[in-house]
């Protein structure tokens, strides 16, 4: 495994915690409790599926997994926005929070297609070799 592919699970597992112990912090309210359960699955659910994604048996596997990773990384925006809006934590925890899930996004983001370029550019090279003559 690649140093930016283990620097990546290492910041995905630090974003879960940091967000599992921010969702300590909300108050016991029906929104909060609902908010504080879909953010806890979607912001756990970006670096279990990334180290699925980096487990892939077949590039086509890899690409999908990473676009599962970058619908959950999109959803932890989605929920910090609504986390920052309310208020629901104050002090800056939630902003930076967010500000880290839309990093994270970007970064995600740009790998699928990354990726699908890679495969068909794999793809092009071995159809030229196996067409040249021995």
């Amino acid at each position: 495994m690649s140093q930016q592919s283990e620097a990546l699970k290492e910041r995905t597992m630090l974003f879960a915690i940091s967000v599992l112990r921010l969702i300590d912090k909300f108050p016991d309210t029906p929104g909060a409790r609902v908010i504080g359960f879909q953010l806890a699955k979607c912001s756990t659910s970006v670096g279990a599926n990334y180290r699925a994604a980096c487990n892939a048996r077949s590039r086509a596997e890899f690409i999908a997994k990473l676009g599962t990773v970058v619908e959950e990384a999109d959803e932890s925006v989605y929920w910090l926005e609504i986390v920052s809006r309310l208020l629901l934590v104050p002090g800056p925890e939630a902003p930076a929070l967010l500000q880290e899930a839309v990093e994270r996004r970007a970064i995600f983001s740009r790998s699928p297609g990354t990726a699908r370029a890679n495969s068909r550019e794999l793809s092009m090279r071995r159809s030229i070799a196996t067409s040249m003559p021995k």
